[in-house]
């Protein structure tokens, strides 16, 4: 929605350990921040009423961060009306307000309160709160709003969410523009699992975004919006949306598939030989890389957080190609040219690259799918700060496993590394790192079982050398074992496949004409760097065909 609104209390923390042209770099960010944010509220004409509840001696750091968050927003613009209450005011007994710290958005016209206060990630969803409720427009979709047209009974949406979720925004975002479409029938709680550990816990929301309806669980992870509306109507997480025989038409000549390295990187080229390109990416942007929590192995840039060096790259990518973000590709027609269908519309092109990435691999042990998102996870940045404190076991021995693991323990979480080899597979570099930090690691060992009733209570370990099993009391299991191309979408249009499972391709080239592949999809090293690589090689490839088509025949 914008470039990172909530920047401003990242820098307060980091302010100390950069050096002064960051500073004015950051200072930089930060004034073209605030100035985008007040040319968005200065269009609204409605105020914002916006209360905060609190009690001393409760969550008093939320309380306080909450307080400035809310004041720097009320500085940027006059459109927010603030107030604050104690919980025991009269106000909070006409609200139903009993948590420390609870923000309610004009309440008088919609039930939308937030738990906590808006760190991080969730800065965005109070941005888009703010405007979404300024504006009073929901901004859905024609194919969303038919659907949300058709709940006629009352819907309580309860949203846990984390400071540090990448995922979070967009789901939010759904929810909101649900609860101010309807705020007869729908309400919302977007809970910080961070601020209101008890909630989770009750919840087992260990794992974010999710989303529960009238306390039953209708979606796990992000979805597109559609899905999120279909998911609310219908009381259980939808997978497939068909979209309306209406559904708007694009042209293009290229039609990108998948939002990481491969596929930003593919665009530009694309875009830059003269190609118009468009990228469609059905869940975050940025892929596998948007959930890493350091990288220490791009060209040029010592060491980055993930999610920023994504932005980097979809600020660059947006320079030249349009991102169609919750597209989910549902069909694909070849031809010359080739139509392909998404939840939302029609392209028209003459070529289309599959860049879809890999997804993580999974263990196949008895109570890993039944306990995902109760304490199974596959993402350390996304549910890794509600382990602050306890034990957790993470499995794997690779970059991503060791990446992890660090990151695990640098924000307070006791994390053993389980590994079924004699050593580790990571690079050196990362794997001295590991050892060196004092985290345990239980080599030739494997996870047979994953136990707990209703969220992880513990594993089972089998030590390939002793052939012995042993049990390990655990809260938690993060699984890192490295990646399987997702080829579903490839293997749906009928392209042809590897013995290994990958796109088989010759210099970028499928089997189908005018499909080509690029990325993780493709296999090698599950490198950015080589997706990045594979994205602008396919896509100049893309450009010489073409340009081999349209030279005239010669005598």
């Amino acid at each position: 929605m914008m470039s990172d609104p909530h920047d401003f209390h990242d820098h307060n923390h980091d302010h100390d350990h950069e050096h002064d042209h960051e500073h004015e770099h950051d200072h930089y960010d930060q004034e073209a921040s605030e100035k985008k944010i007040k040319d968005l509220f200065e269009k609204i004409k409605n105020p914002i009423p916006v209360y905060l509840f609190a009690q001393r001696g409760k969550n008093d750091v939320f309380s306080d961060t909450a307080r400035q968050v809310i004041r720097y927003f009320k500085e940027l613009t006059g459109k927010i009306d603030f107030r604050e209450f104690d919980v025991t005011h009269d106000m909070a007994k006409k609200w139903d307000v009993t948590d420390s710290p609870t923000i309610l958005i004009d309440p008088d016209r919609y039930h939308i309160r937030w738990l906590g206060a808006p760190l991080g990630e969730e800065g965005r969803i109070f941005v888009e709160a703010l405007l979404l409720a300024g504006f009073r427009m929901s901004n859905l979709s024609k194919q969303s709003l038919s659907v949300i047209k058709q709940i006629t009974e009352k819907r309580h949406i309860k949203l846990f969410v984390s400071f540090s979720c990448p995922y979070c925004p967009q789901q939010a975002a759904n929810a909101l523009k649900a609860a101010v479409e309807k705020p007869d029938l729908i309400s919302l709680e977007i809970i910080d699992i961070q601020a209101n550990p008890d909630l989770a816990r009750k919840y087992d929301a260990q794992s974010v975004p999710q989303a529960f309806a009238n306390d039953v669980l209708i979606a796990m992870g992000a979805q597109p919006e559609e899905l999120f509306m279909l998911s609310l109507q219908k009381m259980e997480q939808q997978t497939i949306f068909i979209p309306d025989s209406d559904a708007e038409e694009v042209q293009t000549d290229l039609v990108i598939v998948g939002g990481g390295p491969a596929g930003l990187t593919a665009g530009i080229y694309a875009a830059r030989s003269g190609l118009k390109a468009v990228i469609l990416e059905r869940n975050v942007i940025g892929g596998q890389v948007a959930t890493t929590p350091v990288v220490e192995n791009y060209p040029g840039l010592t060491q980055i957080g993930g999610k920023t060096l994504v932005e980097i790259m979809t600020t660059h990518a947006l320079q030249y190609v349009q991102i169609f973000l919750g597209e989910d590709v549902m069909e694909v027609n070849p031809g010359h040219p080739m139509t392909v269908l998404t939840n939302r519309r029609k392209f028209i092109t003459n070529a289309l690259l599959l860049a879809t990435g890999a997804v993580h691999r999974h263990l196949g042990v008895p109570g890993e799918s039944r306990l995902s998102g109760r304490g199974v996870s596959y993402c350390s940045t996304c549910d890794g700060p509600i382990f602050s404190g306890k034990k957790v076991v993470m499995v794997g021995g690779g970059d991503s496993a060791v990446t992890e693991s660090l990151h695990l323990k640098n924000i307070g979480v006791d994390v053993v590394v389980v590994h079924w080899l004699d050593k580790l597979d990571a690079q050196d570099f990362l794997a001295r790192q590991l050892i060196q930090s004092g985290i345990p690691i239980l080599y030739n060992t494997e996870v047979n079982e994953i136990l707990g009733k209703t969220s992880v209570e513990a594993v089972t370990l089998f030590n390939n050398k002793t052939k012995k099993t042993k049990k390990l009391k655990t809260a938690g299991v993060f699984i890192s074992i490295g990646y399987l191309p997702s080829t579903d979408l490839a293997e749906k249009i009928g392209v042809e496949l590897t013995p290994e499972g990958f796109i088989r391709t010759d210099q970028f080239r499928t089997s189908i004409p005018g499909i080509y592949a690029a990325g993780d999809v493709t296999g090698g090293y599950n490198q950015i760097v080589t997706a990045s690589g594979h994205g602008a090689e396919a896509a100049l490839t893309i450009f010489r065909d073409r340009i081999q088509k349209q030279k005239p025949e010669t005598a």
